[in-house]
């Protein structure tokens, strides 16, 4: 700068106006490219750490969804094994099977057994609570998660009507009915009537409803997971 200084001084004594204003004019430019120059590193600064967040944002998604996975994978053979006992127990009271009371009984007291996922928030809930969504450029990604977020809520809507029908219509009935320490029946007619036939019934009919969604879930999961590795892919 104390040269620049010096140049336009010695300009001015020696009168070369033009070539005074010629100069001031470069200087400005100088200046002027300088700052842009520094504006644009700024923004390549900005951008490169942005991209730094947003590949550490998708990474801890996919972990999270990794967990969801396993999960729900887990809630889906639970739901199934009593799915497929409580099938079987229809098939005892259609036909009448006396013989087999002792395992009518054992899977009636299942009848309070069921998987539960529950999510009291999801991943695209948190990222637009917490402002990280402005970070995230991959739209199929975060449409992936809305998407999974109606899922989950659908999820949890069926978590919830299933655990109102045990204890509001299945748990009464299996009280009055089996003592439940020695599985001794009190009525054994009472469970052979259609009856209790029709809350194995309704159990069957909500579970089969968790299935679905289940299934649902873990195809869009495995869909998000694909487009973070893909996105990850990308940036390496």
């Amino acid at each position: 700068m104390k040269h620049i200084r010096e140049i336009r001084q010695n300009l001015l004594k020696e009168g070369k106006l033009r070539r005074y204003i010629i100069y001031g004019v470069g200087e400005i430019l100088l200046v002027m490219i300088s700052i842009l120059l520094a504006f644009k590193v700024n923004n390549w600064n900005d951008r490169r750490n942005n991209k730094k967040t947003e590949i550490q944002y998708y990474q801890n998604i996919r972990s999270q969804l990794y967990e969801d996975l396993d999960l729900i994978s887990g809630n889906i053979v639970y739901n199934d094994h009593y799915l497929d006992q409580f099938d079987f127990a229809t098939q005892i009271i259609e036909a009448n099977d006396r013989s087999k009371m002792d395992t009518l009984v054992a899977i009636t007291l299942n009848l309070t057994e069921y998987s539960d996922f529950y999510r009291n928030s999801n991943i695209y809930e948190t990222i637009v609570n917490s402002g990280e969504i402005r970070l995230l450029t991959n739209r199929k990604i975060i449409e992936g998660l809305q998407r999974l977020e109606e899922t989950y809520v659908y999820i949890n809507k069926m978590e919830g009507v299933h655990f109102e029908l045990i204890k509001l219509y299945l748990l009464p009935d299996i009280l009055k009915n089996i003592k439940i320490i020695s599985a001794e029946v009190k009525n054994p007619d009472r469970l052979f009537e259609f009856e209790f036939q029709n809350k194995f019934a309704m159990a069957m009919s909500v579970m089969e409803e968790k299935g679905e969604i289940y299934t649902r879930a873990l195809n869009e999961i495995k869909g998000i997971i694909e487009l973070i590795d893909e996105e990850l892919d990308s940036n390496r």
